[in-house]
């Protein structure tokens, strides 16, 4: 009884930090391959804080960060490790979860429909960073990001910069963010996306448009973490 009062409660923090993003569109380009193209962006959920060591301490049991403290977000994790805490922070909240694993190739499916936790979509991640503003920044960045030139060599507490338009924090700079999708399987195979740029980034590093991938089970660094993402039509369930 005890335990499911814990996880009632962090059930009730982690959904009262989800921000409401409306729907709409994005252009995203990859400048490797010269190409752009739109999609479009139905309403989702979007924590306002980057996974922090607390709460994933909560779900997983687990403290696996090089920069230890609480506040501050999670990293040194990989991909796998990001989809296996969404997906047990689902099961704790009686969610059905968004990841399945197929135990003969180890291949992980994605259902982007279903209502339990997720990490956001590339073109959400890029589309809630930006908030409705046009430029390769939300702010000037220094007030929004932690970066090369102001971190002292490592990420902080989440939330101590100003957030963008929408009320998200850290979406530029302190940590890197896994992003569900597969960044291109004909060249990278598996490679998942990470976006946003991190603490130990130059300046250059730091923009909403920027497009990095890497192996999704092997990859973990100091300076790469996740948020979650939720459909919004879950939100009230």
């Amino acid at each position: 009884m005890h335990q499911d009062i814990i996880n009632a409660s962090v059930i009730s923090t982690v959904n009262t930090q989800m921000v409401t993003i409306p729907g709409g569109e994005i252009e995203l380009r990859d400048d490797r391959i010269k190409q752009r193209w739109k999609v479009e962006i139905e309403p989702f959920l979007l924590s306002k804080f980057l996974v922090t060591q607390e709460l994933y301490f909560e779900i997983t049991k687990t403290s696996p960060a090089t920069f230890k403290g609480g506040s501050k977000p999670v990293e040194t994790v990989s991909w796998k490790d990001a989809v296996i805490f969404c997906n047990s922070l689902s099961d704790k909240a009686g969610l059905k979860p968004c990841y399945t694993f197929n135990t003969d190739n180890e291949e992980i499916a994605f259902d982007h429909k279903v209502d339990g936790y997720r990490l956001p979509t590339e073109a959400e991640w890029e589309y809630a960073c930006k908030a409705g503003t046009t430029g390769i920044r939300y702010g000037e960045i220094n007030t929004i990001a932690w970066y090369k030139e102001n971190s002292e060599k490592q990420h902080h507490d989440v939330g101590l910069k100003e957030p963008n338009p929408w009320g998200l924090y850290d979406m530029l700079g302190n940590v890197w963010e896994w992003c569900s999708d597969i960044y291109d399987e004909t060249v990278y195979g598996s490679y998942r996306v990470i976006r946003g740029g991190g603490w130990s980034d130059e300046e250059r590093g730091c923009m909403a448009t920027n497009r990095r991938r890497s192996h999704p089970t092997s990859f973990k660094i100091d300076d790469l973490g996740f948020r979650i993402a939720r459909n919004v039509e879950a939100k009230t369930k």
